[in-house]
């Protein structure tokens, strides 16, 4: 079992519910250690000052800011510590947002929150309901290792996950990072229809599960025959970007072999879950789901425009679309 990073509680209005913090994913990129080529002796870093070459101890070693011009503001560990947040007991939701109204780039890293005892299950199971049921993340902030975090806590299944999420002056305005931004020339009507075609005939249900890490497969490989003393193969060079002329003739071919391929594979799975049987959900299974469950529902059907549907709206597309 995974240890609990953080413990504390959730805090709202009167309501303080005991939680424990568990990370929800892992890194699984193969990590290497360096040496000198043709020896098998490490290579090690030290700190050197750079006009002496001497090396230096660490309690020697002190932070400077660059302020512009050369010029450096130098702090030390204990001026830093001095300031550095205490650790959080409790994450303080401060409001109830719409999870739909978080833009995607504000999101960090996910975490899952459990009850901190079996004794605080009833509480959170409450919470964990009615978040769901009105599709609401609650927006807090709170402490962790020495460092504060803008956190959005909402339901996922039976649970509640908390994203730490970046703070709005974080966030990169487009046009100081792209090189080109789009201009004013405008796609043609029937470009689009063509480009939506392609998209429509591509378009399936989320399945995570169908996706693999194949570079880290390939690395995992390649040290498996090198240590076995057989020969690697490059991998194949990538494909050229689409030229503007190419465009119409590109995406023609792109939804002729697509709906080919679909066909070959057998088109839609039919099974579609609880329900009739013809595959479709009876309306009493739809009237239950809550609507943070209507809209996993849509989102696999591949329904548009979910965001902006109400509760009804999501169950009578989820019942068109099975």
């Amino acid at each position: 079992m995974a240890r609990a990073i953080w413990s504390g509680a959730i805090s709202f209005g009167l309501v303080t519910i005991p939680v424990a913090l568990y990370s929800a994913t892992h890194d699984h990129t193969v990590h290497f250690n360096q040496f000198e080529r043709g020896t098998s002796d490490r290579i090690r870093y030290q700190r050197v000052n750079e006009r002496t070459g001497d090396e230096v101890d660490y309690s020697d070693v002190v932070k400077g800011h660059d302020v512009g011009e050369g010029e450096y503001v130098v702090l030390e560990q204990d001026e830093l510590a001095d300031i550095a947040p205490g650790r959080s007991r409790t994450i303080d939701i401060d409001t109830f947002v719409d999870l739909d109204e978080i833009d995607p780039v504000f999101f960090q890293k996910s975490y899952w929150l459990g009850p901190a005892k079996s004794e605080y299950a009833h509480p959170y199971r409450l919470l964990v309901r009615a978040m769901a049921k009105t599709n609401r993340a609650g927006i807090a902030t709170f402490v962790m290792r020495g460092k504060q975090y803008l956190t959005a806590v909402h339901a996922d299944g039976d649970l509640l996950a908390l994203e730490t999420l970046f703070f709005a002056d974080e966030i990169r305005d487009p046009a100081d990072v792209l090189d080109e931004l789009p201009t004013g020339d405008r796609a043609k009507p029937k470009e689009v229809a063509m480009a939506t075609s392609l998209i429509d005939s591509m378009s399936g249900p989320w399945r995570p599960e169908d996706y693999r890490d194949t570079y880290t497969a390939k690395v995992e490989k390649l040290v498996r025959d090198k240590r076995k003393g057989k020969k690697t193969t490059p991998a194949p060079a990538p494909s050229h970007a689409t030229e503007p002329v190419d465009l119409m003739e590109a995406l023609r071919h792109s939804v002729e072999s697509t709906r080919k391929s679909r066909a070959k594979a057998g088109g839609k799975s039919s099974d579609k879950g609880d329900g009739d049987r013809a595959g479709k959900p009876s309306a009493k299974a739809l009237s239950d789901l809550s609507k943070a469950d209507l809209d996993k529902r849509a989102r696999e059907l591949g329904v548009s425009g979910r965001s902006k549907m109400k509760r009804a709206d999501l169950e009578k597309a989820v019942r068109k679309a099975s």
